[in-house]
């Protein structure tokens, strides 16, 4: 991210990339309660720069003084002066998570509401409106440098644990399907650490982690950075303690911390990363990149077995 230019004289960040450095640079110094509101703000910035102090305390679970004294903490006068510095996105900003869903809330209000498929109606709705907020947020050359470091490591590492764990099963597939070394970090046996151990500056880990943070998916990532290990890591926010050290971040923000928090949206990166992966691996192919599967490998070990044993005379 780059560093926001300062208003003239006064040293604070007039836009939004210069205060959410700001934030970053000073969180670990936070009181947890200043934490929380950090968090929030980063995730949300169409919120804050749209609703009002009191709706946004109340989406942040704090008070609206505490935001007040918040935006002091960091030079301003009042949470008003900060507002208007997350107002100056809106221009080019795309819509945000709630403005998302509920566009397409209208457009599938005709589907039912109650019962069981309205359960399965409102994950829908949110599994498209997180699809749309990612495709809107990664960048191409973050997306280029992960998958060089992916193709070019020695060894993938791979960690995720808790409900990260689903996202690195399916990119563990997907790279061994590719032929590439990958370790995945599993908790089983209590080993996960100690088998990071083994990481080296030729290899790479893919570190996966949410609110809130598997400790040992932290552990492997400080780790990983301390050996000169280039981390990707996948994560809910720049203030994770998995983004400090990584080489390439992808934030899959997280509108609410309930139940039905989606994987969709970390479940497509990964394939997209995969992909990628094989763009490079199979550069110089006339088709798409493409990932063969299982099946299609035993298909074609079954076809070779016979082709040899012609070949041999048997």
């Amino acid at each position: 991210m780059v560093r926001g230019k300062s208003t003239s004289g006064s040293g604070l960040p007039e836009n939004y990339e210069g205060i959410v450095n700001l934030i970053t640079a000073q969180y670990p110094n936070l009181s947890s309660g200043f934490q929380k509101i950090a968090r929030f703000v980063t995730q949300n910035p169409n919120v804050v720069a749209l609703e009002s102090i009191s709706v946004i305390a109340l989406r942040c679970d704090t008070h609206a003084s505490s935001l007040v004294r918040f935006a002091q903490e960091f030079g301003y006068s009042g949470f008003k002066e900060l507002q208007a510095v997350f107002q100056t996105r809106l221009a080019t900003a795309a819509p945000g998570f709630r403005e998302r869903v509920k566009a397409l809330d209208g457009e599938l209000s005709r589907h039912a509401r109650s019962g069981n498929l309205g359960y399965l109606r409102d994950l829908v709705v949110r599994d498209i409106a997180a699809l749309q907020d990612l495709l809107e947020r990664v960048p191409e050359d973050t997306l280029t440098g992960a998958a060089r470091l992916i193709t070019g490591a020695d060894t993938i590492y791979i960690a995720g644990q808790l409900r990260s764990e689903p996202i690195a099963l399916l990119l563990r597939y997907l790279l061994t399907m590719l032929h590439r070394r990958v370790v995945l970090l599993d908790p089983a046996g209590g080993l996960a650490q100690e088998m990071a151990e083994t990481m080296t500056r030729g290899d790479v880990l893919v570190a996966i982690a949410f609110r809130h943070y598997a400790q040992e998916v932290v552990a492997i990532s400080e780790r990983a950075a301390a050996s000169g290990t280039p981390v990707i890591a996948i994560t809910d926010s720049q203030l994770s303690p998995i983004a400090k050290d990584a080489k390439a971040l992808f934030t899959v923000p997280e509108d609410e911390y309930s139940f039905a928090r989606t994987l969709a949206a970390p479940m497509c990166l990964v394939q997209c990363l995969a992909v990628a992966s094989a763009a490079i691996l199979q550069r110089g192919r006339d088709e798409m990149p493409r990932i063969p599967t299982v099946t299609e490998k035993d298909r074609s070990r079954g076809a070779a077995g016979p082709r040899r044993r012609r070949a041999e005379g048997t």
